[in-house]
């Protein structure tokens, strides 16, 4: 896990919003035709976000590569899914840490 990659990520209010929205996303993308469970798709994050795609795209490496999100990959499109692993160990990490 690195610790430093997280903080760095989650010092964006967009990066937040989107893992807050990925945390319930039968609330916010239920608007999506594949299911859930296999993540969120992109392009409706973008949507969501009201921002480019490519800086939506921009947010969501910099989650994936803190290890916040992992990505799915179907034909053309990325589903994306909290890692709630990473995020559990991050949380356990800040308690005891700080």
């Amino acid at each position: 896990m690195d610790i430093d990659a997280i903080h760095k990520a989650l010092a964006n209010p967009v990066r937040r919003q989107i893992l807050a929205w990925l945390k319930e996303p039968q609330l916010h993308f239920s608007e999506q035709y594949h299911p859930l469970d296999m993540g969120v798709c992109a392009g409706q994050i973008d949507k969501r976000a009201g921002l480019s795609q490519s800086t939506v795209s921009a947010h969501l490496t910099t989650l994936q590569n803190a290890g916040l999100v992992t990505v799915q990959r179907i034909g053309q499109w990325n589903f994306f899914k909290r890692d709630e692993t990473t995020i559990q160990a991050f949380l356990d990490h800040m308690n005891k840490g700080l």
